[in-house]
């Protein structure tokens, strides 16, 4: 039965780095240092929550009824995936809004009644 491969080390938690590649039909290796996917540094309940977003087309009310969590709590996980993976996210590259950028989202159908309460109590 073949394993995983891991991303990261269970000593001190940084990144790993494969060593050696080799094919199991002709036998070829190839030695050196290359970097793993983003996705192999994901531990398994994150990797389940990409699978799923993917699945339901990134659709956050069907995310809600997959895992049976809240809204917020779907995006907060999303978020935090994709801190993990190392991109930037929204709510670092935008400056809160103030209460009037709120209640016209809400107006303009952007956000949802939740969606403004969780950013005004920011």
């Amino acid at each position: 039965m073949r394993k995983e491969v891991i991303g990261t080390c269970p000593v001190c938690q940084n990144s790993l780095l494969a060593t050696r590649l080799s094919c199991n039909v002709c036998h070829t290796e190839i030695t050196g240092e290359f970097e793993l996917s983003r996705f192999s540094y994901l531990n398994k309940e994150e990797l389940n929550f990409i699978e799923t977003f993917i699945r339901v087309y990134g659709n956050i009310k069907e995310m809600e009824k997959e895992l049976d969590v809240s809204y917020p709590t779907v995006k907060k996980m999303l978020e935090q995936v994709v801190t993990k993976m190392g991109f930037e996210t929204r709510e670092s590259k935008e400056p809160n809004p103030n209460t009037e950028d709120i209640l016209t989202k809400i107006k303009n159908k952007e956000i949802s009644v939740n969606e403004a309460l969780t950013l005004l109590k920011k």
